[in-house]
């Protein structure tokens, strides 16, 4: 029968990363006498759990500027590019994805919009696109619930969804 720690391990890595952590600095709070770096092993630990998370948080917003160039951009060239970057981003975020992680990103949505926002403008500016580039809007017109579905991309006048 699985314990606590190793069902978590296989649900939810992250929060299992966050409780292992938390363990290891009550027992380096005890100062055993074991040869153990306690202060290196629970950095390391933390930043596993931390980088997952971040990985998530990139992809949310490569879809994020991708979904914005496809709604914006009359450009038909990169528009396959752009869909295929969406699949990619989704696909990646599924084998990252745990529920603690999926809980902090709303509150993280706002930023990552600014971002992807930015980004989506400097790549609409390089394509000649000034005018679409200046028509993103100020705040996220996108639901996170559909920016995850694998069968959801915005409406755009340019172009039929796959």
């Amino acid at each position: 029968m699985a314990t606590r720690p190793e069902q978590l391990y296989e649900e939810d890595f992250y929060a299992w990363t966050r409780d292992q952590a938390k363990a290891l600095r009550r027992l380096a709070a005890t100062r055993p006498n074991v040869e153990l770096d306690f202060e290196h092993l629970i950095e390391e630990v933390a930043d596993l759990g931390v980088s997952q998370r971040d990985a998530v948080r990139s992809q949310v917003r490569r879809i994020i500027e991708h979904c914005l160039k496809l709604e914006h951009s009359p450009a038909r060239g990169p528009r396959a590019a752009w869909y295929e970057t969406i699949i990619d981003a989704r696909t990646e975020i599924e084998d990252k994805i745990t529920l603690t992680i999926r809980r902090g990103l709303p509150r993280r949505l706002p930023r990552l919009w600014q971002q992807a926002r930015r980004n989506a403008s400097a790549a609409l500016r390089l394509l000649g696109e000034h005018a679409a580039a200046e028509a993103l809007p100020a705040e996220c017109p996108y639901r996170l619930a559909d920016l995850l579905r694998h069968d959801w991309y915005p409406s755009s006048r340019h172009d039929l969804n796959p």
